[in-house]
């Protein structure tokens, strides 16, 4: 028998949301790896890694609210462009409408229903978490980059001066950081009682982290992952 469709609500000044399943993806389809890490934990750098040797697919949150903003005629761009300015974190609506869009869209593309995704920066609450896992797709792992806050912020701030990133500055960089143990700490705690954590200490080169990550994500899921 079909799931029953239902509409879910649309929050006041948020993406509206289609009439659809929920969840929209199965897990038994599609393999979602949320990555988390403070800001400069080296996640991008490592996803990007996994995608060109194992065939991932990276969904960033930061970028596609990045993107978001500055797209024309967005009636968020303002309010993402002020969140992300405060360090602060974006309503959840908007950045899972955003991330199932383009889960959808990559999956159109290859013209197939499956598919594996490394979903960067996101979720940054439990209460996005759940709301991911019950309207898109539940999570098969957490891959949590391990990083000082001085060493991201060196890093950060030597990005910020080629990145022309606006939160590339001393005062976002603690805010955000500050948020990140607040708020997504919690995130983590909650999957490793669950078992689904892989923690990775992301202070040594580039080259030794990945190293170390394509070492413990064989172990979870499998030698040819």
């Amino acid at each position: 028998m079909a799931p029953p469709q239902v509409t879910a609500p649309q929050p006041t000044g948020q993406l509206p949301q289609p009439t659809k399943s929920i969840p929209a993806f199965s897990p038994d389809d599609v393999t979602v790896v949320f990555v988390l890490g403070g800001p400069g934990a080296g996640k991008g750098t490592q996803c990007a890694r996994l995608v060109s040797e194992h065939g991932f697919i990276h969904l960033s949150a930061g970028d596609l609210l990045r993107a978001e903003q500055d797209r024309a005629g967005s009636q968020f761009g303002d309010l993402i462009r002020d969140y992300i300015k405060e360090g602060k974190i974006v309503p959840m609506e908007v950045t899972i409408q955003l991330l199932e869009n383009a889960m959808t869209d990559s999956l159109r593309q290859s013209g197939s229903t499956k598919g594996r995704f490394l979903i960067d920066g996101f979720p940054r609450k439990l209460d996005q978490a759940h709301k991911f896992e019950q309207s898109v797709c539940p999570a098969k792992l957490v891959l949590f980059f391990d990083c000082p806050e001085a060493t991201m912020e060196a890093r950060l701030l030597e990005r910020g001066k080629t990145s022309g990133r606006t939160d590339d500055n001393a005062e976002s960089i603690r805010k955000r950081f500050r948020t990140f143990i607040e708020t997504s700490m919690p995130v983590v705690d909650e999957f490793e009682q669950q078992g689904k954590v892989v923690k990775v200490d992301a202070t040594p080169s580039p080259e030794d982290v990945f190293k170390t990550t394509q070492k413990e994500l064989s172990k979870r899921l499998g030698p040819s992952f």
